[in-house]
């Protein structure tokens, strides 16, 4: 096999649930434990960090690979969906797999795969611990797919467990309230073992405090200790931010280049992370901040209000729940443009009415559709979006939105490609 013959295997046999939706979801962990079972237990050969949560998990995962790269470690990085190549998904030190490594894997395991059918994420999953065991990493980042408590990840025992954020997205399988959402995300809590949540909400937190107590783990809600008194923007698009800690500066012009006004959420759970993890693996002042400030460079983060052009500003951001779409707003509110050109494409499987609802009404929209089984029609998402006062035209492929959009816009007319990780990754 090689490698495009390898991809294909992996995408055309075994369902994925970013392309296939809720049929690729398995709900218990038996596939990942024999899998691991066949590599000969490989996530038990290094240490990890576990990161659950509804938004923010990619951008914290990022950012502490950063500041533990510049500390010296060798870090591996687990995360999902890709934006442009499969191999995204598996880092160390922000270099993807090789693809002799994915086509060895797939090819030594192939018959076994076969007989015990697993889904993509499973095997993905399976691939990252064994590449991280052969390369002898000294820490893995390891980001959850969906949920938590039965997600293919969840079979490791990390020295930290950190669980961003709850809000509403995959309530199909997750649940249809916070509650419930956030006892998915609780399930990878272990015992003995300190877990941080990054924001505190009165819904959820007793869901977490709970299930700390009863497994006898520490918790932390970094939002209840850190705080950024303010950010902005310097001249050449990097965010700096004020820390302080209970009213106290603790970390005062921290630079970061990722320039999503919502990354200082984002910040100060990876800062609450670091507290954690400083001693056991020499983390110092200088390591955070340049860490901070080379997240990109270090870890090839990409898709996240991602500045594409200027004149007019071309900018992509994966934020795609209601949650996600409203952080989006703020930093839209918070950016000078002449005009609104918003390319915008959804999946089916969601709930959308919240969304449309509060997408801006004085926006000129590209509706279209990614290029996989599991996007809504741009036709029908184009009658939809009439529905809530949104006016635009329909494109059945992302380019052609994309061109017309550049076609229509001005020097001061921002550009704005979103609503799916796949319209973002096409037009990447």
């Amino acid at each position: 096999m090689n490698y495009q013959e390898t991809l294909k295997f992996l995408y055309s046999q075994l369902p994925m649930y970013q392309r296939e939706g809720a049929t690729a979801y398995k709900k218990d962990l038996t596939n990942s434990i024999k899998l691991s079972e066949h590599d000969g237990y490989p996530h038990k050969k290094f240490k990890s960090i576990h990161i659950a949560g509804t938004n923010g998990k990619g951008s914290v995962s990022h950012m502490l690979s950063s500041v533990l790269q510049d500390s010296g470690c060798k870090v591996g990085l687990y995360t999902s969906p890709h934006l442009k190549d499969f191999r995204e998904r598996i880092k160390i030190n922000g270099k993807m797999i090789p693809e002799e490594e994915v086509i060895k894997y797939v090819e030594k395991n192939k018959l076994f795969f076969e007989e015990l059918k697993p889904s993509f994420f499973e095997m993905t999953v399976a691939l990252a611990f064994q590449y991280f065991a052969k390369e002898s990493v000294e820490i893995a980042i390891i980001e959850t797919g969906l949920g938590g408590r039965l997600d293919s990840t969840n079979i490791l025992t990390p020295v930290l467990s950190i669980i961003t954020n709850i809000s509403f997205d995959h309530t199909q399988l997750l649940g249809d309230t916070l509650e419930k959402i956030a006892f998915e995300k609780a399930g990878i809590i272990k015992p003995g073992i300190p877990v941080i949540i990054g924001e505190s909400d009165k819904t959820t937190q007793s869901v977490f405090i709970n299930r700390a107590k009863t497994l006898s783990s520490p918790i932390y809600f970094a939002d209840k200790e850190l705080q950024i008194d303010y950010s902005l923007i310097s001249t050449d698009y990097k965010q700096i931010f004020n820390v302080e800690r209970n009213q106290k500066a603790e970390y005062t012009n921290l630079i970061s280049d990722l320039t999503g006004l919502y990354q200082k959420k984002n910040l100060i759970t990876s800062l609450k992370a670091i507290d954690i993890l400083k001693s056991e693996f020499l983390i110092t002042d200088e390591n955070i901040y340049s860490g901070i400030l080379n997240v990109k460079k270090n870890t090839n983060f990409a898709g996240r209000w991602h500045i594409l052009g200027f004149n007019p500003l071309i900018v992509a951001d994966t934020g795609h729940n209601i949650a996600g779409i409203k952080e989006i707003l703020i930093q839209l509110n918070a950016t000078a443009y002449k005009r609104l050109h918003f390319i915008y494409g959804t999946v089916n499987d969601k709930d959308i009415d919240e969304i449309l609802n509060v997408l801006p009404k004085d926006a000129e929209y590209y509706f279209t559709q990614a290029n996989i089984p599991r996007a809504l029609d741009a036709e029908i998402l184009f009658k939809k979006a009439k529905q809530f006062n949104l006016s635009g035209k329909m494109y059945k492929d992302t380019q052609s939105a994309y061109k017309d959009a550049l076609n229509n816009s001005e020097i001061n007319d921002l550009i704005l490609i979103g609503g799916s990780t796949f319209i973002v990754a096409e037009l990447m």
